[in-house]
Protein backbone atom coordinates (compact mmCIF):
# COMPACT_ATOMS: atom_id res chain seq x y z
CA UNK A 1 0.00 0.00 0.00
CA UNK A 2 1.79 3.59 -1.13
CA UNK A 3 1.78 6.16 1.65
CA UNK A 4 0.63 9.43 0.77
CA UNK A 5 1.39 12.54 1.95
CA UNK A 6 -1.72 14.47 3.68
CA UNK A 7 -1.21 18.30 2.94
CA UNK A 8 -1.62 20.57 6.00
CA UNK A 9 -3.84 23.82 5.36
CA UNK A 10 -4.08 27.01 7.59
CA UNK A 11 -7.17 27.07 9.69
CA UNK A 12 -8.96 30.42 9.79
CA UNK A 13 -8.24 31.70 13.28
CA UNK A 14 -5.54 33.36 15.02
CA UNK A 15 -4.25 30.65 16.59
CA UNK A 16 -3.98 28.69 13.44
CA UNK A 17 -2.70 31.28 11.48
CA UNK A 18 0.37 32.04 13.54
CA UNK A 19 0.60 28.23 14.43
CA UNK A 20 0.66 27.34 10.19
CA UNK A 21 3.13 30.13 10.29
CA UNK A 22 5.53 28.98 12.40
CA UNK A 23 5.52 25.84 10.87
CA UNK A 24 5.95 27.30 7.78
CA UNK A 25 8.68 29.69 8.96
CA UNK A 26 11.14 26.83 9.99
CA UNK A 27 10.40 25.23 6.65
CA UNK A 28 11.70 27.86 4.34
CA UNK A 29 13.13 30.23 7.21
CA UNK A 30 16.57 31.29 4.82
CA UNK A 31 14.35 31.87 2.02
CA UNK A 32 12.18 34.32 4.71
CA UNK A 33 15.40 35.47 6.24
CA UNK A 34 16.78 36.68 3.18
CA UNK A 35 13.42 38.62 2.29
CA UNK A 36 13.27 40.32 5.32
CA UNK A 37 16.84 41.22 5.24
CA UNK A 38 15.95 42.71 2.11
CA UNK A 39 12.81 44.75 3.36
CA UNK A 40 14.62 45.72 6.41
CA UNK A 41 17.37 47.39 4.18
CA UNK A 42 15.12 48.83 1.91
CA UNK A 43 13.49 50.33 4.91
CA UNK A 44 16.58 51.84 6.30
CA UNK A 45 16.75 55.11 4.20
CA UNK A 46 13.14 55.94 5.64
CA UNK A 47 13.85 55.23 9.27
CA UNK A 48 17.46 57.28 9.19
CA UNK A 49 15.73 60.50 7.67
CA UNK A 50 12.62 60.18 10.24
CA UNK A 51 14.97 60.29 13.43
CA UNK A 52 17.79 62.80 11.95
CA UNK A 53 17.98 66.05 14.08
CA UNK A 54 17.64 68.41 12.09
CA UNK A 55 14.66 67.79 10.36
CA UNK A 56 14.03 72.08 9.61
CA UNK A 57 17.17 72.71 7.80
CA UNK A 58 16.89 73.06 3.98
CA UNK A 59 18.95 69.84 3.33
CA UNK A 60 16.66 67.67 5.27
CA UNK A 61 13.38 69.70 3.73
CA UNK A 62 14.74 68.18 0.19
CA UNK A 63 15.83 64.90 1.35
CA UNK A 64 12.46 64.40 3.12
CA UNK A 65 10.84 65.01 -0.67
CA UNK A 66 12.97 62.79 -1.90
CA UNK A 67 12.11 60.36 1.12
CA UNK A 68 8.54 60.77 0.15
CA UNK A 69 9.11 59.61 -3.43
CA UNK A 70 11.06 56.81 -2.21
CA UNK A 71 8.18 55.60 0.19
CA UNK A 72 5.28 56.09 -2.80
CA UNK A 73 6.80 54.93 -5.83
CA UNK A 74 9.89 52.31 -5.18
CA UNK A 75 9.29 50.97 -1.61
CA UNK A 76 5.87 49.49 -2.08
CA UNK A 77 7.42 47.44 -4.97
CA UNK A 78 10.00 45.39 -2.42
CA UNK A 79 7.53 45.24 -0.10
CA UNK A 80 4.54 43.69 -2.16
CA UNK A 81 7.12 41.55 -3.98
CA UNK A 82 8.41 40.25 -0.36
CA UNK A 83 4.45 39.59 0.49
CA UNK A 84 3.96 37.44 -2.14
CA UNK A 85 7.70 35.36 -1.46
CA UNK A 86 6.06 34.88 2.10
CA UNK A 87 2.86 33.38 0.05
CA UNK A 88 4.48 31.04 -1.86
CA UNK A 89 5.98 29.42 1.47
CA UNK A 90 2.71 29.33 2.60
CA UNK A 91 1.60 27.04 -0.36
CA UNK A 92 5.03 25.38 -0.35
CA UNK A 93 5.96 26.58 -3.71
CA UNK A 94 8.84 27.39 -5.36
CA UNK A 95 10.27 30.29 -4.08
CA UNK A 96 12.79 32.67 -6.24
CA UNK A 97 13.73 35.79 -4.78
CA UNK A 98 14.36 37.89 -7.90
CA UNK A 99 10.73 37.93 -7.86
CA UNK A 100 10.43 40.35 -5.22
CA UNK A 101 11.80 43.27 -7.66
CA UNK A 102 9.67 42.11 -10.98
CA UNK A 103 7.27 44.32 -9.66
CA UNK A 104 9.59 47.42 -11.48
CA UNK A 105 9.22 46.07 -15.13
CA UNK A 106 5.68 44.33 -14.50
CA UNK A 107 2.46 45.29 -12.41
CA UNK A 108 4.14 48.33 -11.50
CA UNK A 109 1.54 50.33 -11.84
CA UNK A 110 -1.38 48.64 -10.21
CA UNK A 111 1.27 48.30 -6.96
CA UNK A 112 1.78 52.02 -6.64
CA UNK A 113 -1.90 52.69 -6.99
CA UNK A 114 -3.01 50.23 -4.95
CA UNK A 115 -0.26 50.86 -2.50
CA UNK A 116 -1.51 54.70 -2.64
CA UNK A 117 -5.01 54.06 -2.41
CA UNK A 118 -4.58 51.84 0.80
CA UNK A 119 -2.99 54.49 2.31
CA UNK A 120 -5.59 57.20 1.61
CA UNK A 121 -8.41 55.39 2.77
CA UNK A 122 -6.58 54.28 5.80
CA UNK A 123 -5.42 57.26 6.03
CA UNK A 124 -8.62 59.51 5.76
CA UNK A 125 -10.06 56.44 8.96
CA UNK A 126 -7.44 57.72 11.27
CA UNK A 127 -7.70 61.40 10.75
CA UNK A 128 -11.77 61.31 11.41
CA UNK A 129 -11.69 58.79 14.59
CA UNK A 130 -8.99 56.11 15.51
CA UNK A 131 -11.54 53.20 15.11
CA UNK A 132 -12.37 53.61 11.79
CA UNK A 133 -9.71 53.71 10.58
CA UNK A 134 -8.65 50.16 12.50
CA UNK A 135 -11.65 48.98 11.26
CA UNK A 136 -10.44 49.69 7.61
CA UNK A 137 -6.85 48.62 7.96
CA UNK A 138 -7.93 45.43 8.98
CA UNK A 139 -9.94 44.99 6.06
CA UNK A 140 -7.82 46.00 3.72
CA UNK A 141 -4.59 43.91 4.99
CA UNK A 142 -5.13 41.86 1.69
CA UNK A 143 -4.65 44.36 -1.14
CA UNK A 144 -1.02 43.77 -1.46
CA UNK A 145 -1.42 40.05 -2.08
CA UNK A 146 -4.34 40.14 -4.64
CA UNK A 147 -2.13 42.73 -6.40
CA UNK A 148 0.95 40.39 -6.00
CA UNK A 149 -1.07 37.05 -6.06
CA UNK A 150 -4.49 37.91 -8.70
CA UNK A 151 -2.78 40.59 -10.45
CA UNK A 152 -5.82 42.39 -9.41
CA UNK A 153 -5.79 46.31 -10.36
CA UNK A 154 -6.34 48.72 -7.21
CA UNK A 155 -10.34 48.99 -6.81
CA UNK A 156 -10.94 45.40 -7.62
CA UNK A 157 -7.80 44.40 -4.93
CA UNK A 158 -9.31 46.92 -2.30
CA UNK A 159 -12.67 45.44 -3.33
CA UNK A 160 -11.89 41.97 -3.05
CA UNK A 161 -10.14 42.38 0.22
CA UNK A 162 -13.01 44.15 2.02
CA UNK A 163 -14.89 41.00 0.46
CA UNK A 164 -12.61 38.17 1.69
CA UNK A 165 -12.29 39.47 5.56
CA UNK A 166 -15.98 39.61 5.74
CA UNK A 167 -17.41 38.34 8.91
CA UNK A 168 -13.56 37.86 9.86
CA UNK A 169 -12.36 41.66 11.29
CA UNK A 170 -11.73 40.60 14.73
CA UNK A 171 -9.47 37.32 13.56
CA UNK A 172 -6.89 40.19 11.98
CA UNK A 173 -7.85 42.98 14.86
CA UNK A 174 -6.63 40.15 17.14
CA UNK A 175 -3.59 39.00 15.02
CA UNK A 176 -2.46 42.54 15.05
CA UNK A 177 -2.61 43.03 18.90
CA UNK A 178 -0.94 39.42 19.15
CA UNK A 179 1.82 40.49 16.42
CA UNK A 180 2.48 43.67 18.56
CA UNK A 181 3.11 41.60 21.20
CA UNK A 182 5.29 39.05 19.19
CA UNK A 183 6.98 42.35 18.14
CA UNK A 184 7.84 43.83 22.12
CA UNK A 185 9.13 40.13 23.07
CA UNK A 186 11.06 40.16 19.85
CA UNK A 187 12.61 43.68 20.77
CA UNK A 188 14.00 42.11 24.14
CA UNK A 189 16.04 40.12 22.30
CA UNK A 190 17.78 42.61 20.31
CA UNK A 191 17.97 42.40 16.98
CA UNK A 192 18.17 38.70 16.15
CA UNK A 193 14.75 38.36 18.21
CA UNK A 194 12.97 41.39 15.95
CA UNK A 195 13.70 39.37 12.71
CA UNK A 196 12.24 36.33 14.17
CA UNK A 197 9.17 38.33 15.53
CA UNK A 198 8.56 40.06 11.98
CA UNK A 199 9.30 36.77 9.79
CA UNK A 200 6.72 34.87 12.31
CA UNK A 201 4.42 38.25 11.68
CA UNK A 202 4.64 37.91 8.07
CA UNK A 203 3.93 34.21 7.69
CA UNK A 204 1.03 34.46 9.84
CA UNK A 205 -0.65 37.28 7.68
CA UNK A 206 0.27 35.43 4.36
CA UNK A 207 -1.07 31.96 6.33
CA UNK A 208 -4.41 33.80 7.25
CA UNK A 209 -4.70 34.84 3.00
CA UNK A 210 -3.90 31.40 1.98
CA UNK A 211 -6.61 30.02 4.70
CA UNK A 212 -9.33 32.54 3.03
CA UNK A 213 -8.09 32.00 -0.24
CA UNK A 214 -8.78 28.23 0.01
CA UNK A 215 -11.98 28.58 1.03
CA UNK A 216 -13.08 30.74 -1.67
CA UNK A 217 -11.53 28.61 -4.33
CA UNK A 218 -13.94 25.79 -2.30
CA UNK A 219 -17.18 27.94 -2.88
CA UNK A 220 -16.46 28.80 -6.51
CA UNK A 221 -15.78 25.07 -6.78
CA UNK A 222 -19.20 24.06 -5.18
CA UNK A 223 -21.00 26.69 -6.86
CA UNK A 224 -20.22 25.25 -10.28
CA UNK A 225 -20.72 21.87 -8.89
CA UNK A 226 -24.51 23.01 -7.88
CA UNK A 227 -24.58 24.91 -11.21
CA UNK A 228 -24.02 21.66 -13.24
CA UNK A 229 -26.04 19.91 -11.12
CA UNK A 230 -28.76 21.52 -11.33
CA UNK A 231 -32.58 20.29 -12.91
CA UNK A 232 -32.95 21.31 -16.09
CA UNK A 233 -36.40 23.15 -16.04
Amino acid sequence: MENHKIEKYPEISIGGSYSYGWQQMWKHFLYLFLVAVIVAFANAPISGIRESEFLSTPGMIVLQIMAAAYAFLLLPVIKYGGDLLYLRCMRNEKVDIREMFDGFRENYLNIILANLLTFAIVGLGFVFLIIPGIILGCRLIFVSYLVMDKKLDPVAAVEKSWEMTRGHGWKIFGMGMLAILIFILGLLCLIVGVFFALIWISTAFASMYHALDLEDQKKLMNGHGTEQNAPVA
